[in-house]
């Protein structure tokens, strides 16, 4: 017993030692101002006693509230950039809930993030609060489709991953709370949000075929299953439109009014509740006062300078395809964000902001089924690709894909496809590309076409930052053990 008293006492002591330890040793917390990463400062007395000025008061909010918001920025990309399609969806090509609106040209895909060229996209969102549930009957057709909610979340992969499998089939999605039984003849679908997106892309390998395929697709509530009525397809008819996230305080205010749409995930509560200071909150208008519209203003800023380092530079684990070169893989999330211990905040937000929709076709490890993708944001050299410089890439013999693969140029600024003259913004091997005798091919990237090199020439803009995706449709063996050793993009004369 006698020990057991010594013991405490001695622990006793050392607990009250290290209270009366400073903060940092290199702080002078013995003065009334401290300098730090956000300036000097100030308290009534010495740190330890003192309290802190009015004014550092106030500079302690702001920065709190800066940091907060340069977090929100990242965390809400994925949800930001939903609700920018839904509105142009509804605003600029003038669909109504569960009109599909079909994207296969040039322009169409230009407001697109990453988009690939060389399939055409098809579209329909759904507020299941204000159509209940509905109905999605599709034919048998190959296909990378999924139903997601506004986080980008595919909660229901259809085709080729899906419960269909390409055979065809009608799903009924219900929303989020609804106690619905399962109804036979219907695969089962219960929504995550009250918001969601459907997407299309058929991969047949005649364009037409595809295009004829999606026109089949039917949605409609389920009250009107006895009758439904014939779906409505409109064609994005080459109108300028976006789904890039918004700059400044119009990036807040969708994420304000998408959260007043939307239930809250346990896991974002905490989000939330750092939001609230900023004057987003649910249930409530979005009426920032002046200097909260300073804080976000800058904010967005400095977020989006943020999402480009996560994105373009990124440090998360194995991002490298292969380490003696600059390719990264552009896909380093879970289908579902989630991890044993953490939601991939990162990951998700390094993808979202220069692309979108995730699904399980897209981090399948199955060789020959699904896509992947590696992208190139500098040269051999470590330079950051411009557009005022000439390139050349050398695409090795045997390329890991079964059915194609694909080389599209983006634009840094809009991360969409370059906005060039020629309308040229990929090469494939679905083309007539020169070949070289090993079964090799060279593409060419710069502002004009070297002699003779015109089909394998994709134009760059000057002065403009432009970054690259090599994509494998049905990837194999040798991508994922990478084996297939890809060459960096180098600087040519």
């Amino acid at each position: 017993m006698k020990n057991v008293v010594i013991a405490l006492i001695l622990i006793s002591a050392i607990i009250l030692q290290s209270c009366n330890q400073p903060i940092s040793e290199t702080s002078n917390l013995d003065s009334k101002k401290v300098q730090t990463r956000i300036g000097e400062l100030k308290f009534t007395q010495a740190f330890e006693h003192g309290y802190p000025t009015d004014e550092t008061v106030e500079k302690l909010y702001d920065e709190m509230d800066f940091q907060r918001a340069c977090q929100a920025y990242l965390w809400g990309l994925p949800f930001v950039s939903m609700a920018k399609w839904e509105n142009d969806y509804k605003e600029i090509s003038g669909a109504e809930d569960l009109d599909f609106v079909l994207y296969t040209t040039y322009k169409d895909k230009l407001g697109i993030l990453t988009a690939n060229v060389t399939t055409p996209y098809l579209f329909a969102f759904a507020n299941l609060e204000k159509t209940g549930p509905i109905v999605l009957k599709l034919e048998a057709g190959i296909n990378a489709s999924g139903i997601a909610n506004f986080w980008q979340f595919n909660f229901q992969d259809v085709g080729v991953f899906g419960k269909d499998q390409s055979k065809g089939g009608k799903y009924l999605i219900v929303p989020p709370g609804t106690d619905m039984p399962d109804i036979e003849g219907y695969f089962m679908v219960r929504s995550t949000s009250m918001n969601v997106a459907i997407g299309f892309r058929p991969l047949h390998p005649d364009l037409k075929d595809g295009i004829a395929w999606l026109k089949t697709l039917q949605l409609y509530k389920y009250a009107d299953r006895e009758n439904p009525p014939a779906s409505k397809f409109i064609n994005a008819g080459s109108k300028e439109w976006s789904q890039v996230q918004p700059r400044g305080m119009a990036y807040w205010k969708y994420l304000s009014d998408i959260i007043n749409r939307e239930v809250v995930y346990e896991k974002d509560r905490m989000m939330m509740a750092m939001l609230k200071p900023l004057g987003i909150e649910k249930g409530k208008p979005f009426n920032p006062n002046e200097n909260q519209i300073k804080i976000l203003t800058e904010a967005a800023l400095v977020g989006e300078a943020m999402a480009k380092a996560n994105s373009f530079e990124k440090r998360l684990e194995d991002a490298y395809y292969r380490k003696e070169t600059h390719w990264k893989y552009v896909v380093l999330w879970h289908p579902t964000h989630e991890t044993e211990f953490y939601h991939q905040l990162d990951e998700l937000a390094a993808y979202t902001y220069e692309a979108v929709a995730t699904n399980v076709a897209m981090a399948s490890k199955i060789v020959g089924a699904g896509q992947a993708y590696v992208g190139a944001y500098k040269d051999s050299e470590g330079n950051w690709l411009d557009g005022s410089n000439n390139y050349k890439l050398h695409i090795p013999p045997n390329p890991p894909a079964k059915q194609f693969w694909s080389v599209t140029l983006y634009d840094v600024d809009t991360r969409c496809i370059i906005n060039n003259e020629q309308q040229i913004a990929d090469r494939s091997s679905k083309m007539d590309l020169l070949t070289n005798e090993d079964g090799s091919v060279d593409l060419y990237f710069g502002s004009a076409a070297p002699e003779g090199k015109e089909k394998n020439w994709i134009p760059t803009i000057p002065n403009q930052g432009f970054f690259a995706y090599l994509r494998f449709y049905a990837p194999l063996e040798p991508y994922y053990d990478r084996t297939w050793a890809l060459p960096d993009i180098e600087k040519i004369k």
